[in-house]
C-alpha cells in the first residue's frame, strides 16, 4: 500500500480577497481569473477547501482520500494517533495589496469549545515587501482590557499597536491571542494549524464591493486576547548553507530554513511527513522512483514513509516543515 505513496503536489486553492493583489500571479505564477487574489492555499484540509493531488499516480485524489487510505504512512504514527484523518497544517501564500484587518486567533481550548476547531498558531516568512511595508504585531505599550476597549470604541486602536517595518527574509511567530495584521505591499508564506477561525477586531472602516462593512468579532475577541504576552514575535535564525537552520519549533510545527547550493542527502528521522516550500530559486527533490522540480512559490509534501531522498539545487531557499 505505502509503495504507492510518492512526493505530492496539490492544486493551489486561490481566494479572492477585498485586500488582495496580483503578486501571486505575477511573482509566483499562480493561475487564476479572480480579481484581487489574496491567498493561495497550498495544502489544506479545511472543510470545503480540501487539497487535491496534481501529480503522479495519485493525481485527482483529495488529501482526505489519502489520509483515509494511507493513515500513518502519510503523516506519521504519532501524528495519526493525535489527529486521525485530519491533516494538522495549513500552508498558504498571502499577497496583501491593501492592509488586512486587525485580528487575532483563539487558542485550542477556546476554538474547541466555541467552534469545534483547532486554534490557530501560525508563522510568517516574508517573501517580498514593497518599500516601507509594515506588519502589525502586538502592542506598542502595556495594554489592559480597559485601555484596549476604549481605543476600540474611539476607533483609535492603531495608536496602541506595534508597526514593524519588514523586508524579504524576515520571519514572525504569531501565537494565539496576539493581535496582528499584514500590511499593504507584503507577500508572505504562512504555516499554521489547520483552522480557519479568525476574530476580526478592526477593519479600517472600509466597505466591500456592495457597500457593506465586514463582520467584526469583538465580543469573542476580548476573551481571546493575551494582554500579558511578551514582544518576542521576531524570529532570528542562522542561514548556514546546505543544512537545516531552525526557525520555529513549537508543539504544532517545526520549520527550518534551508539554503541549498548542492545535492543534499536527506534522511527523515522524524515520525512525520515533510513539507518543502520553495521561497526562492528552484530545486529537484529526488526519491528512489521519482524526481520533482520545485520552483519559487511551489510546495511539495513528502509522505512520512519515504525516509531517504535528495534535494538538489544550485540556488534554492526552502522552508522545511514537519510536526
Amino acid at each position: 500500500m505505502k509503495q504507492d505513496l510518492h512526493p505530492l503536489r496539490f492544486t493551489p486553492i486561490l481566494k479572492h480577497k477585498v485586500w488582495g493583489g496580483q503578486k501571486l500571479r505575477s511573482l509566483l505564477n499562480k493561475k487564476s481569473d479572480l480579481l484581487n487574489v489574496g491567498e493561495s492555499w497550498e495544502i489544506s484540509d479545511v472543510e470545503g477547501d480540501i487539497s487535491v493531488v496534481s501529480n503522479g499516480s495519485l493525481k485527482g485524489q483529495s488529501l482526505q482520500d489519502l489520509l483515509q487510505t494511507y493513515r500513518s504512512d502519510l503523516i506519521g504514527h504519532q501524528n495519526y494517533k493525535v489527529f486521525g484523518n485530519k491533516f494538522p497544517l495549513l500552508i498558504k501564500f498571502i499577497d496583501a495589496k491593501e492592509d488586512l484587518s486587525i485580528q487575532l486567533h483563539p487558542n485550542d481550548e477556546l476554538a474547541a469549545k466555541r467552534h469545534n476547531s483547532f486554534g490557530k498558531t501560525e508563522m510568517w516568512y516574508i517573501m517580498q515587501a514593497d518599500e516601507d511595508s509594515n506588519l502589525i504585531v502586538g502592542f506598542n505599550q502595556k495594554v489592559n482590557p480597559e485601555i484596549y476597549l476604549k481605543h476600540l470604541e474611539n476607533k483609535t486602536l492603531p495608536q496602541i499597536l506595534n508597526f514593524d517595518k519588514v523586508q524579504k527574509g524576515d520571519t514572525y511567530f504569531i501565537e494565539v491571542g496576539r493581535v496582528h495584521a499584514i500590511g499593504a505591499g507584503v507577500m508572505l508564506a504562512e504555516i499554521q494549524q489547520t483552522s480557519d477561525i479568525t476574530y476580526r477586531v478592526y477593519d479600517w472602516d472600509r466597505f466591500d464591493e456592495n457597500g457593506n462593512g465586514r463582520d467584526l468579532h469583538n465580543d469573542l475577541a476580548i476573551d481571546a486576547i493575551d494582554f500579558d504576552m511578551e514582544n518576542d514575535f521576531r524570529v532570528s535564525y542562522s542561514k548556514t548553507k546546505n543544512q537545516p537552520n531552525i526557525m520555529v519549533s513549537c508543539p504544532y510545527f517545526t520549520t527550518n530554513y534551508l539554503d541549498v547550493t548542492k545535492t543534499l542527502q536527506k534522511e527523515n528521522h522524524h515520525d512525520s511527513f515533510m513539507i518543502y516550500i520553495c521561497v526562492e530559486g528552484q530545486a529537484e527533490i529526488i526519491t528512489e522512483l521519482t524526481m520533482e522540480t520545485i520552483n519559487t512559490g511551489e510546495t511539495i509534501l513528502i509522505p512520512a514513509c519515504i525516509k531517504a531522498y535528495q534535494i538538489k539545487s544550485e540556488n534554492a531557499k526552502l522552508l522545511e516543515v514537519y510536526v
